[in-house]
């Protein structure tokens, strides 16, 4: 059986200065046809047009924090949508400010969106449940930023344990229990025997999640959150270099978003937000390998398979 798809395209990998090959931070993340912009900063929606990314087809959106790198993009995404005729409600996962901050825009430009926008206000108070559906769960956590600002944890719910055909036949199991087979539950055959749910069916693919760690300083407090993630992306501004830069900034280094990796025992780790002074990213690489052996670098338009 094919999984669902869990994939995150890169749209925007540079810190509050883009380049001209780095663009400020915006993350697609798809599960399971759930589109989830994640941060949207200047540009975002020009990365999703280059990127053929399916532009409508997003209905929530994450913002971390409300420093411009990271939302500066969203009153010219939100007025695209309403330009392009869009109908569907879409949903805003954010510092309550951010609304009052649309509120104003589009009041002195006089605008009424074709669409309804649903706002829904983050917590840096422990690990916070903000969207779940039948595929996934989305939640927020704290971040330590010169601002409030939250990361997200995406997770994708327990699949339905697989049927073996073969042994349901040979147990003379009713189709009529599939659906308790697929719950994990033992069910009876045509004759009341009980079968195991274990004899008929197979274990499905374990599910998968990815963390966002948005702007923060050094914090393993964060590991708590992020314990065991597929996927981590944390920021990494700064090489070692720069330490007291990033320490004075509420920024990490390569080095110390490799240490979260390896305290929170996350599978992979992906850097990002580089700070502008750096043109080539190879050290970022090197220096986060001398702790945690299974990094990647974000790359605008890059796609990753979780």
């Amino acid at each position: 059986m094919t999984r669902q798809t869990f994939e995150l395209l890169i749209l925007g990998s540079s810190s509050a200065s883009p380049t001209s090959e780095r663009h400020p931070s915006a993350q697609l993340l798809n599960i399971a046809e759930r589109y989830f912009l994640i941060d949207c900063g200047e540009g975002t929606q020009m990365q999703l047009r280059k990127c053929k990314a399916k532009f409508q087809a997003i209905d929530h959106i994450f913002i971390s924090h409300l420093h411009g790198d990271h939302f500066f993009g969203l009153p010219g995404l939100l007025s695209s949508m309403h330009l392009l005729g869009r109908r569907q409600e879409i949903t805003i996962y954010c510092p309550k400010e951010l609304k009052g901050l649309m509120d104003l825009i589009n009041k002195v430009s006089e605008t009424t969106f074709t669409y309804t926008v649903n706002w829904k206000f983050t917590s840096n108070e422990g690990l916070s449940l903000l969207f779940e559906d039948d595929k996934v769960q989305v939640y927020s956590f704290p971040l330590r930023h010169r601002i409030y600002c939250t990361g997200f944890l995406f997770c994708e719910k327990p699949l339905p344990r697989k049927i073996d055909k073969y042994q349901l036949d040979k147990n003379e199991i009713s189709t009529s229990e599939i659906l308790k087979l697929k719950k994990g539950m033992d069910v009876e055959n045509e004759h009341g025997i009980l079968i195991k749910n274990a004899e008929v069916t197979i274990d499905p693919a374990p599910p998968r999640s990815y963390a966002y760690c948005s702007d923060t300083i050094y914090n393993p407090a964060i590991c708590e959150f992020v314990k065991g993630v597929d996927l981590l992306y944390h920021e990494s501004t700064f090489l070692d270099d720069h330490l007291p830069r990033a320490k004075k900034t509420f920024h990490s280094t390569a080095k110390q978003a490799a240490q979260i990796a390896l305290e929170a025992n996350a599978k992979k780790l992906l850097l990002g937000h580089f700070s502008a002074r750096y043109g080539h990213l190879e050290n970022f690489i090197e220096e986060a390998s001398t702790i945690f052996n299974n990094c990647e670098l974000a790359i605008d338009g890059k796609k990753i398979k979780i």
